[in-house]
């Protein structure tokens, strides 16, 4: 059985049209796995609903073999607990140094020892490249250090599975390439990983398998080589000619 397992997701919004309609995809542990398509085919929705900021209307996610209800309180409480997600607006505490936003929650929401956790929230700012900036407020950080100190806090949460949503999107283009390292870090470091991006040679290089999502389907998946050099639908097929031609 897959690590993540995604079956037959279908989820709208207010009764209209379905956003995604029956996507199904596994993920190992271990696995990176990266998300195209146009805006609106809905890979951010798929990441919102693995969170339970949605809730799908069919359809399955099970968790290392566990189901997840996403009508029951206590399912979802232990979901989360196995997912973390940075969005394209990292959303830090602007009256809180880097340190505090990346210990707040495991001290207030898992009620775990703030010495302990504080000592492992330095780890995490070394460790996405933030040694020097303990003491910084947001305001006193570039766009590219706020986002890694966003990423920081989610690691703080010791996630098994990490959901990035356009994270470099936000971003001037020389900030780009910081984030992405930090990424291209716990790629190596084995953290499972879905990530929704714009930036295709990026997607090409860290993710194990692609999947491609159109009006809310997924069209195609597969080893990002055949994906970008060998598509096989129609639809992927004009997509990569256009991305790839600009």
């Amino acid at each position: 059985m897959a690590f993540l397992s995604i079956q037959g997701l279908t989820v709208s919004y207010g009764g209209k049209a379905d956003v995604l309609r029956d996507v199904s995809l596994d993920v190992e542990r271990g696995e990176v796995i990266g998300l195209i398509g146009p805006s609106g085919s809905g890979k951010s929705t798929i990441l919102r609903t693995l969170v339970g900021l949605l809730k799908p209307r069919a359809g399955t996610v099970a968790v290392d073999g566990a189901k997840v209800d996403y009508g029951s309180r206590g399912s979802l409480r232990a979901a989360r607990d196995r997912f973390a997600i940075v969005f394209q607006q990292y959303n830090l505490f602007q009256n809180m140094t880097a340190l505090r936003n990346v210990a707040i929650a495991p001290t207030l929401v898992k009620k775990r020892n703030r010495a302990e956790v504080e000592r492992e929230a330095r780890d995490l700012l070394a460790r996405v490249g933030l040694a020097e900036k303990v003491d910084a407020y947001p305001d006193e950080l570039s766009g590219g250090q706020q986002q890694r100190v966003a990423i920081a806090r989610a690691l703080a949460l010791k996630p098994d599975i990490l959901l990035l949503d356009e994270v470099t999107a936000a971003l001037d283009p020389e900030l780009v390439g910081e984030v992405l390292d930090t990424i291209r870090s716990l790629q190596r470091d084995g953290m499972t990983m879905l990530i929704v991006s714009h930036e295709m040679a990026f997607i090409r290089e860290v993710a194990s398998r692609v999947a491609f999502l159109d009006q809310g389907a997924v069209v195609e998946t597969g080893p990002p080589a055949e994906m970008f050099d060998r598509p096989q639908s129609p639809r992927l097929k004009e997509f990569t000619s256009r991305i790839l031609r600009h």
